[in-house]
This record gives structure tokens, C-alpha cells and sequence, in this order.
């Protein structure tokens, strides 16, 4: 779920993050956090932007972030000027006066509301590569301390630190951040990020302002997905059910809606149905429809697939509308249902597939058990 869509491919990431074209949801925040800056009135000390991803809030704090360091600000109030030195030493990554934890977050290796691996040439080093990625996302006591003499350097002009994933934080790391929370420095901006708040401490969150970014009205969640995926407005009404049906799945989130469309398994959605109703026919093999599957998504698209596939058959089991109105599950929940034991051991072999990815199992064995599984749904 990317934080900016496919209009900025020819962009490079940084250009994507710093200077990229503001939201249209994001259009009053940005302007009531602007004002205030222009009209010499103070920012608050700490922000946090939180919330599911696709909502894009690393999008929006990264561009505050690039403004409020930009020498033009003041003739540049929609964005900063991408010209003047500091934003070319944002561009280049080694901006003075801003520090960023973990440092995998910094936009030159990030463009989105997920944190994306970077290619490696062996499985070797995509092994180490991805325990790499997970040990970087930490947040440990150490990172906070090594940014003490940062923000209290003083008489430095402005200092901006984002701490991005900032649920990854451990409990002393936040504790110590806390300090810096309760004496703020003048100057000083810290802004939080995270996908899931609810895993902050209450003590962090009591001490941070967080940002409007999670209200998105309908009709310009619709304009947008609209506009992104190459449709007119005006389009004939099967069109604008097609994307209300991709941002209902996306929970409300515009950039996770195009980003799911955009997904080569979103397609295939109809295909998995008739694939789980084979399986538990008898009409096909479990060892053959994995063979089949694995010529069609590699399995963690698969089991994206399947995630949203378990969602709308618990919704049919208890009742609820099916939000999926493309595809037959309605009728084929009319004649057959999964017990709600099926349901959870399907969804228990999932997640217990992604954990034997991380230990690099063959995908071939994780979907011959997804299949078998599936088979008994």
C-alpha cells in the first residue's frame, strides 16, 4: 500500500516523499499547520500521525517535514521549493538538522505506508537481508540516547527528528524518549509515525498532539481512486461500484484501495472461489491445484488473497452482507458453509505459513499445505 501513486513513477523517492503533490483529504490540515507557522505561531513540540496504512500520513509528514526546513517556506506555502540548499540536501540525504529513526525509514529507501526490502542477489542475502529489515524496524534504548545530543545542541535553528514505526519502540527506549517529551526544546520538532497506535505506551500518546489525517470523506476517497486508476468521473455506474468496493475493502484508505487493484491477485479472486470449491468437491487434488497456484501468485500474494477471501466468508457466516458483490460467494455460501473451527484453522495455518517463510521454507511445501488446508474448509 503505497503512500503516492503511480503518477510519480518518474519521480525518484525522494522526490516522491518531499516534493510529491499533496493529498486532496490532507488539503485543510496542511493549511491550518502552515498558518500557523507563517503567522509566527508555534507548532506543537510532538505530532503523531497514526493510522491503518494507505492513508498517507508518512506522505504528509514527510512533506511538512521538507517544508518546515525549506529557506523559501514564506513564498512556498503549498510545499516546500525543492531548489534552495536545504532541499537539496534533503535530496541527497544528509539534511544537518534532521534525524531519523529507524534509519531504514529515511525516504530514500521508502516510498510507502509499508517498509519495502531492497534486492539482494543470493538467498543468502535475502535472508539476511530480511532479518536485517525486521532488526532494523526496533527502536532500542540506545537509538533514543544517540539523539540527546541532537536536540539538545541549541542555538541551532530548527531540528526535526522522525521516528517512524514508532510502535517498534521497546519500553525503555520509550521511556527514555519520554524525557525529551516532558522538556521540550525550543525548535525542536518530534514527529511520530505509526501504523498501529494502539501499541504505543499511554504515556507517549499523552504527551504527543496527533494529526487529522484518518477522516477522508467518501466522495474524494471515490474522486481520487478514481482518477489514480485511469477512469473517468463520469464513468458508467459499474465502474464507481468497482472502486466503492475496493475502498470498503480497504477500510476507507485511498492509497491501500489503488494499491489492491494494482495487486496481480486481486484479480483472481473469482479463481480462488472456484479453486476452494474443487478442492472440497473432490474434483481436484490438493497437490495439483498447488502446482497450478504456484504458475499464478507467488504465496504471499496468495495468502493476501486468502486473507480477504477468510474476511468475507466469516461475514456471510454471521449474517452480514458479503463486500465483495463481484464474485458468486453469496450463492456459494447459500448451499455450503465453513464450521467456525475450519474458518480458524484456515486462518491459524496462514499465519503459521508466514512465520515458516521468515524461516525460509520453500514455497512449494507452504502451498502444498495451504492447499490441503483449504481442501478441508
Amino acid at each position: 500500500m503505497n503512500d503516492l501513486t503511480g503518477s510519480m513513477d518518474a519521480l525518484d523517492n525522494t522526490d516522491r516523499m518531499y516534493f510529491a503533490p499533496l493529498l486532496p483529504w490532507q488539503q485543510a490540515l496542511w493549511l491550518q499547520l502552515t498558518k500557523r507557522v507563517l503567522t509566527q505561531q508555534s507548532l506543537p513540540h510532538a505530532l503523531l500521525a497514526a493510522g491503518m496504512q494507505g492513508m498517507g500520513k508518512r506522505a504528509f509528514v514527510w512533506r511538512l517535514v521538507a517544508w518546515l526546513l525549506c529557506r523559501e517556506r514564506s513564498t512556498n506555502p503549498l510545499g516546500a521549493c525543492s531548489a534552495c540548499e536545504s532541499c537539496q540536501w534533503l535530496k541527497s540525504g544528509t539534511h544537518p538538522s534532521l534525524q531519523v529513526l529507524p534509519l531504514v525509514s529515511m525516504p530514500v529507501s521508502a516510498e510507502s505506508d509499508s517498509l519495502k526490502e531492497k534486492p539482494s542477489s543470493s538467498a543468502k542475502d535475502k535472508k539476511s537481508s530480511k532479518a536485517a529489515s525486521h532488526s532494523a524496524l526496533k527502536i532500542k534504548i540506545d537509538d533514543i540516547r544517540a539523539l540527546q545530543p541532537f536536540i539538545y545542541q541549541g542555538g541551532q535553528g530548527m531540528r526535526i527528528c522522525v521516528l517512524d514505526h514508532a510502535e517498534k519502540m521497546t519500553i525503555a527506549a520509550a521511556n527514555a524518549l519520554l524525557k525529551t517529551l516532558e522538556e521540550p526544546q525550543a525548535q525542536v520538532h518530534l514527529f511520530l509515525i505509526s501504523d498501529t497506535p494502539a501499541q504505543l505506551l499511554p504515556t507517549i500518546k499523552s504527551r504527543v498532539q496527533q494529526l487529522a489525517l484518518q477522516t477522508i470523506e467518501p466522495t474524494v476517497a471515490v474522486d481520487y481512486v478514481t482518477y489514480a486508476l485511469g477512469h473517468t468521473i463520469n464513468r458508467e455506474a459499474v465502474a464507481k461500484t468497482a472502486i466503492e468496493q475496493l475502498i470498503q475493502l480497504a477500510n476507507g484508505a485511498p492509497l491501500a484501495a489503488i494499491a489492491m487493484a494494482q495487486a496481480p491477485w486481486y484479480s483472481k479472486r473469482a479463481l480462488w472461489l472456484t479453486t476452494w470449491q474443487a478442492l472440497r468437491s473432490g474434483k481436484r487434488s490438493s497437490v495439483a491445484a498447488s502446482d497450478y497456484w504456484q504458475n499464478q501468485l507467488g504465496i504471499k500474494e496468495f495468502i493476501q488473497l486468502s486473507e480477504l477471501m477468510l474476511l468475507d466468508i466469516r461475514r456471510v457466516c454471521l449474517g452480514l452482507d458479503e463486500l465483495q458483490k463481484d464474485v458468486n460467494l453469496s450463492t456459494i455460501l447459500a448451499s455450503y458453509q465453513p464450521t467456525d473451527s475450519g474458518l480458524e484453522a484456515f486462518a491459524n495455518s496462514m499465519q503459521q505459513t508466514k512465520v515458516a517463510l521468515q524461516q525460509n521454507v520453500q514455497e512449494k511445501f507452504a502451498y502444498d499445505k495451504l492447499m490441503q488446508e483449504l481442501a478441508c474448509l
